[in-house]
Order: structure tokens, then sequence, then C-alpha cells
């Protein structure tokens, strides 16, 4: 039978008290090894939210694409993408983002809360070019809150172990899955076929 949590007080005593650790770790602003690990990441999940509900985006690039300004500002480039901009549509709407940082090999991950600007100054964007090709506009984030996530959800996962990779075969292509969802509109194999070439072209 189900049995929902409907208030913060059973929800607390459930759990009990945080470790003080983990609210030690929270802090304001970078620390130098906070620092690290983002120039460190070549990978992040952006959390945003708006009138059309919550979105989650993964944004990736070589090591050092999130540009420390200072301990308490990043810049982001808006790599080339496929125009929807959900995140974008609702940072608009609503400044409150969360990231969420990556590092290859490492099971700690950074987390960090904060209010994003989308800004479009012709020189900042340029500053990000790759292959001369420079992004629509950069994320000014101001970061509010910053903490590392310990490791149990990475071991757990085996998020790392070569051992625990899913062979790509063995799970629908996105051709496959772009005709399902689309009920054959678009897709299929002629999508699959061009993928391999198509990707390597539109990454800037």
């Amino acid at each position: 039978m189900s049995r929902p949590v409907t208030d913060l007080a059973t929800l607390e005593s459930l759990y009990g008290d945080a470790v003080a650790a983990s609210i030690a770790k929270e802090v304001p602003a970078l620390t130098p090894g906070y620092r690290a690990l983002i120039e460190a990441s070549p990978f992040f999940v952006l959390a945003t939210g708006g009138p059309g509900g919550l979105d989650a985006s993964p944004r990736g690039d070589e090591p050092g694409f999130v540009r420390v300004a200072d301990d308490r500002t990043l810049l982001i480039p808006d790599r080339r993408g496929n125009n929807r901009i959900d995140s974008l549509r609702n940072i608009l709407a609503d400044p409150r983002v969360g990231l969420l940082f990556l590092v290859p090999g490492l099971n700690e991950t950074l987390r960090v809360n904060g209010r994003a600007v989308i800004d479009t100054d012709p020189a900042l964007c340029d500053s990000f070019a790759v292959d001369g090709k420079a992004p629509k506009s950069v994320l000014v984030v101001s970061i509010e809150t910053v903490f590392f996530q310990c490791a149990r959800a990475l071991l757990r996962s085996r998020l790392w172990d070569p051992a625990a990779q899913v062979p790509r075969a063995s799970l629908p292509s996105v051709g496959s899955l772009l005709a399902e969802a689309s009920a054959g509109r678009e897709g299929g194999d002629a999508y699959d076929r061009s993928l391999a070439e198509r990707i390597p072209q539109s990454l800037y």
C-alpha cells in the first residue's frame, strides 16, 4: 500500500539529522579545490525551470570550457545544438539554475546553484570561439552555493567501470528512437546513416 510523505516533519523524522560534513562543505563561493574540479570537468548537467516545466540539459566540451571569471562567477558558452533552447527559455522566465559537474574517473561530483543571465556581447562570445565559430550567447552564472557530492551514486552505478559499459548495438539507435517517438515522421535508417557524418560537422 502506498504511504506518501506529505509534510516536512515526517520527512525529517524518516531520515534524521544531516551529516555535519554535508553542511560544512557548502559555501557561497568557489574554493581553490572547487575551482580545480570545474576546470577539470568536460561535462555538466544544467537544470532550469520555467512556465513550461523543468529541464535538465547535458553540456560538454574540452575541460576548461566553463570559464571561472572569479570565485562567484562562471562563464559558459552555449554551444551549437538543435535550437530547442529549452534551458534558455526557462532562464528568461526564472534565472535560477543548478549545475552538476562530472570529471571522468572521479567519483565525486560538484554541485553549483545560482542565477544565470544570457549574454550576447560580441567580444565575450568571440572569446569562446572554436575553429573560428563563436557561440551565439554565453551564460553568466552568479554562484549562490557550491558543494561537492560524495562518491556513493557513482560507485553504486559503476559509471566509470569499463566492464559496466553497455554495447551501443544492444539498445535502440537514435534513428529508431526518433521514428518511434514521431510515429515515423522523422528518423529511421536514413537518419542513422547520416548521423556519424552530421554530428562531427555540427559540433561548433
